[in-house]
């Protein structure tokens, strides 16, 4: 089973970054992280940032026929990324939308996510936990699909 972790905008950053929000986990770390679970639950992964919507629309039209499910950290994407939004209700395998801040408890043009209702499911507010506990469930609701079919 292959995975597509996608980091948009400014999460290059992650670790200097508002680190009050964020935290001081880097995005490299992360991505260890990632890589670390990914190998305890036998799966692969493709990981991949961008600051560019276009870029991360690309690797998403790429993976299309390759990936069985994905992660995704819109960033700044979150409340305006409409070609985004539309790309990923274009493919054909479950997506999680990943925050490491409650954008609930943010400013308020932060709390209305247009990325949410093109994806299975939202987990936020974990730090960079919210990554590991979405691999976890996706990797476990498509080995359960793929048991019941």
């Amino acid at each position: 089973m292959k995975i597509l972790v996608l980091h948009g905008p400014n999460l290059n950053l992650f670790g200097r970054r508002e680190p009050h929000i964020y935290g001081t986990t880097t995005l490299a770390e992360i991505n260890a992280k990632l890589e670390a679970l990914a190998k305890e639950l036998s799966v692969s992964l493709e990981i991949f940032q961008s600051n560019h919507e276009g870029d991360l629309i690309d690797k998403l039209h790429e993976n299309i026929d390759t990936v069985q499910g994905a992660l995704l950290n819109p960033a700044g994407l979150t409340q305006h990324g409409v070609p985004l939004h539309d790309a990923i209700k274009a493919m054909p395998f479950p997506m999680l939308e990943i925050h490491m801040s409650n954008i609930a408890a943010r400013e308020a043009w932060r709390t209305h996510s247009i990325i949410s209702p093109a994806v299975k499911a939202t987990i936020q507010g974990l730090g960079w936990r919210s990554y590991t506990a979405g691999l976890r469930a996706l990797v476990e609701t498509l080995t359960e699909a793929n048991h019941k079919a």
